[in-house]
């Protein structure tokens, strides 16, 4: 199999995934809780709920991003194993 994305690019994706699902995680956790500290002024969102449900489809977003390129890091590895044996 080929990859699409170069090797770099693919480990910048995977990397930059996984800090995104678990910052936006912990962001949705603080909107489900009604944290305080995100919905306390009269500006924020009165519903924190379903800024929660929001926030986690973009989770499921990264989630798709991080298995895709998650597997070009493989495809490279297994490719670049194939060429040195």
């Amino acid at each position: 199999m080929k990859a699409v994305v170069g090797p770099l690019g693919a480990w910048f994706c995977t990397i930059l995934s996984v800090f995104a699902i678990v910052i936006l995680s912990f962001i949705a956790l603080m909107f489900y809780k009604d944290h305080e500290e995100f919905t306390g002024s009269i500006n924020d969102p009165e519903d924190g709920k379903a800024v929660a449900a929001t926030i986690m489809w973009a989770v499921v977003v990264y989630a798709v991003f991080f298995v895709f390129c998650g597997s070009q890091v493989l495809i490279h590895r297994r490719n670049s194993r194939v060429v040195l044996q």
